[in-house]
């Protein structure tokens, strides 16, 4: 019987390990992509968007949104998580522009 538990206290914790690895992945994403976008923003709104989407794609997360406020390019997106019952999918949003 405790080698059950042993072995139920384990999967959680992989289970748990693996929620927060997409978490960190959707976070890392949604910032690179921010500033791809948004340092292509002299390419236009559809060609700085391009880029954060090709950001995204290597990085194995999915762009929700892209989309821009005045000159900050705001990204949204989603990553792959472990198919857990009842847990959210692992997003994260992010926010650049230019620094002055």
């Amino acid at each position: 019987m405790s080698v059950t538990a042993l072995a139920g206290v384990a999967a959680l914790a992989f289970w748990l390990a693996a929620t927060v690895i997409a978490r960190h992945r959707a976070e890392s994403a949604a910032d690179l992509a921010a500033l791809a976008a948004a340092s292509h923003a002299a390419e236009g709104p559809t060609g700085a968007c391009e880029r954060a989407r090709w950001v995204t794609t290597r990085m194995g997360v999915t762009l929700l949104t892209c989309r821009w406020q005045q000159l900050d390019a705001l990204v949204e997106v989603e990553a792959p998580s472990p198919g857990l019952a009842g847990l959210p999918r692992s997003s994260a949003r992010a926010r650049a522009g230019p620094a002055g």
